[in-house]
């Protein structure tokens, strides 16, 4: 069994966006705020996030959490990457902090933050990273859990999803190819973008999500990654099928 914790469900600029005056972006559900998009995995005193956004301070501290065993990342872009420098605390504690990902992620974060991923000239205040290049044809294992990467592309650009056990995490998703798809049978939960409901050339909007949902056939299924053009947490929610659900930061579930 793992616990989920969703600590953002937003898209890149979070919910509300800087300046706008959007009905969603003003309105005063808790549920329509979203930071962006992370969630954390805990197992057996274990914890685990996938992503390391620029709100990732802010979230660390909402869920009071105080030791990071791993980071999983799905890409590099900023909205998943650009809290790196905030892992400095739990460095400072534990060492040297496990970080996945691709070849081509590590070597972007390896010019992006080369103060962190590089050992010469290391500044004295910045952390440090335990670097495991991982690929989606090799699952590894991680604190007594399989984890087996998924690639999905975001248009033209390869992103990781990943599943433990009968639980998987798809972010940023515009398509998944067949083989891949086999990876994703028989899941108790799915966790799956969904940008909006208009299309979009680099993301699944409601009604591609809803048919990858039906092919698949997960026993439940959880939207994230959402922009304040989906609509109002409420409303949209109430339109899902039963086994759908619109998923919100601070929401917590379990799975096997």
């Amino acid at each position: 069994m793992i616990k989920v914790t969703f600590l953002g469900t937003g898209t890149s600029q979070g919910i509300p966006v800087i300046g706008s005056n959007h009905p969603v972006c003003l309105s005063t559900d808790p549920k329509d705020k979203r930071l962006r998009v992370s969630v954390l995995i805990q197992w057996e005193g274990v914890n685990l996030v996938v992503d390391c956004g620029p709100d990732f301070r802010q979230q660390m501290l909402r869920e009071n959490v105080t030791q990071l065993d791993g980071i999983l990342f799905t890409h590099e872009h900023a909205d998943h990457s650009a809290g790196m420098d905030d892992i400095r605390p739990f460095f400072f504690r534990q060492g040297d902090i496990p970080v996945f990902g691709s070849k081509r992620v590590m070597e972007n974060f390896s010019s992006r933050f080369d103060y962190i991923f590089s050992s010469e000239n290391k500044y004295p205040g910045a952390p440090s990273v335990d670097v495991n290049i991982i690929a989606p044809e090799t699952p590894f294992e991680f604190k007594g859990k399989t984890i087996i990467p998924i690639e999905v592309m975001h248009d033209k650009l390869p992103v990781l999803g990943y599943r433990i056990g009968n639980f998987c995490y798809l972010t940023d998703v515009k398509t998944i190819s067949s083989e891949e798809q086999q990876k994703l049978l028989k899941l108790n939960t799915l966790v799956l973008s969904c940008l909006r409901t208009e299309p979009h050339p680099n993301h699944l909007n409601l009604e591609e999500a809803l048919e990858l949902i039906e092919k698949l056939k997960p026993e439940r299924c959880y939207l994230t990654h959402i922009s304040h053009l989906m609509g109002f947490h409420k409303e949209v929610a109430a339109q899902l099928p039963s086994n759908v659900f619109l998923a919100y930061d601070t929401l917590t579930l379990d799975s096997h």
